[in-house]
């Protein structure tokens, strides 16, 4: 990675938090080890649109997807036998979306931290 560009560019949706966040976590890491985080870590991510979209497809289609992607389970069977807790929940996820793609996120930016710490020294 060279120092005059930014790799987090790249990824489609980020935010300024979410970018300030991936710096603050790699800042101790060399550059071998950035390099792996940031494959690692694009493997990974959730794009905030395409929570967008899959949350717009519960109205139409299956509710709770959006909660199956980010890897609620409960949540996403929940929304999927009430229908969305009648759309509601829907509703507010369509409002949310973004902070649900960045709580996700950030966990796995966690995760992709911890694997680069213990598989490359």
């Amino acid at each position: 990675m060279d120092m005059y560009e930014n790799p987090y560019m790249a990824f489609p949706g980020i935010t300024a938090e979410e970018m300030a966040f991936l710096q603050q976590g790699t800042a101790e890491l060399d550059e071998n080890q950035k390099k792996y985080f940031y494959m690692v870590y694009s493997s990974k991510r959730k794009n905030p649109q395409d929570i967008l979209l899959v949350t717009l497809l519960g109205f139409i289609w299956i509710a709770g997807i959006q909660r199956f992607l980010v890897g609620q389970i409960g949540m996403g069977l929940l929304y999927f036998f009430t229908g969305g807790f009648c759309w509601i929940g829907t509703i507010v996820d369509l409002v949310n979306y973004k902070e649900i793609a960045l709580e996700f996120n950030r966990k796995m930016a966690y995760e992709s931290f911890n694997i680069t710490k213990f598989s490359i020294k």
